[in-house]
């Protein structure tokens, strides 16, 4: 194993990993900002409280960039933008629920509704960004790891289990365990109904549908298990990760099928396959490879 690859580990177990985490929500953040962004255009923003994750991804994937400048930054900014960009998404859940309850039959005709109305878990997906982004405000910086004052403190700190020391020294293995249970259900019920509209053309389409179940079976082993989720868990969310990547490209391809393909790019991204929905299931298996890697809480 390459030292580049040891030192990573070791940053990850430690919970020295501020900076790279900060770019990744930032990259996240556009990602899902883009995705809600033309999803709601298809909405004709009808309500204005369509504009608030579209505003609020820019803010988070800014803020996120600061983190990453700037320790205050990432302990203020991107702490508060990532609490408010949660609440929004709760908030874009209920509006969801809303707008399939108000369909013709509303909850009497469930599977019509949910798979005709709006994604009813994608505003809790859309969290997924700020999720990072809280949790990153809570780590240490990457040149931390190095300093001899941060080992002495350390050393002489009390066994304490606060959840928030318990983030400080990446010991938060059953934590991220559990959320990446929870964000599997989110992303995997989204990944039924849509390919369900298709009729599952493609074989491929089952296959998230598929590793939904075995990712949240190795989550639920690795909160009980410290050996599943050094064993089950990271080979699970490695094949969820590569789905992810495998179905953005389907997608992609998708769309450059359509009538028109890239002579329309805003037309058929607009009205083909949802182009970065993927990447959302592969964040799923982002998630379980670092709970894969991290240390167990203090009890």
């Amino acid at each position: 194993m390459s030292s580049a690859v040891v030192t990573a580990l070791e940053h990850l177990r430690e919970g020295c990993f501020q900076r790279s985490l900060c770019l990744i929500v930032a990259a996240t953040s556009i990602a899902s900002g883009l995705e809600v962004g033309y999803e709601h255009y298809k909405g004709s923003y009808s309500n204005p409280v369509m504009y608030t994750p579209v505003v609020l991804s820019g803010a988070l994937a800014a803020a996120g960039l600061s983190g990453m400048l700037s320790r205050l930054a990432a302990r203020t900014l991107l702490r508060w933008v990532s609490v408010i960009t949660l609440v929004d998404g709760v908030i874009g859940f209920f509006f969801h629920v809303r707008g399939i309850a108000r369909k013709p039959g509303g909850w009497g005709l469930p599977v019509t509704n949910i798979v005709m109305g709006p994604p009813i878990f994608a505003p809790l997906l859309f969290g997924t960004s700020a999720y990072l982004g809280l949790m990153a405000s809570y780590l240490r910086r990457e040149e931390d790891l190095d300093r001899p004052a941060q080992h002495l403190t350390e050393w002489f700190e009390p066994q304490s289990s606060d959840w928030r020391m318990n983030l400080r020294h990446g010991r938060f293995q059953k934590h991220l365990s559990a959320v990446t249970v929870l964000w599997a259900f989110f992303s995997g019920v989204e990944a039924l109904y849509s390919h369900y509209k298709t009729n599952f053309r493609y074989k491929a389409q089952w296959t998230p549908v598929l590793l939904t179940p075995l990712l949240m079976a190795a989550g639920v082993g690795a909160m009980k298990s410290r050996r599943i989720a050094n064993t089950a868990l990271p080979a699970v969310a490695a094949l969820a990760l590569a789905d992810g990547a495998a179905g953005f490209c389907y997608h992609a391809r998708g769309i450059v099928r359509r009538p028109g393909g890239i002579k329309k790019p805003l037309y058929n991204i607009l009205y083909g396959p949802p182009v970065f929905a993927p990447l959302l299931f592969a964040a799923c298996g982002f998630l379980g490879l670092v709970a894969s890697l991290l240390r167990r809480e203090k009890k």
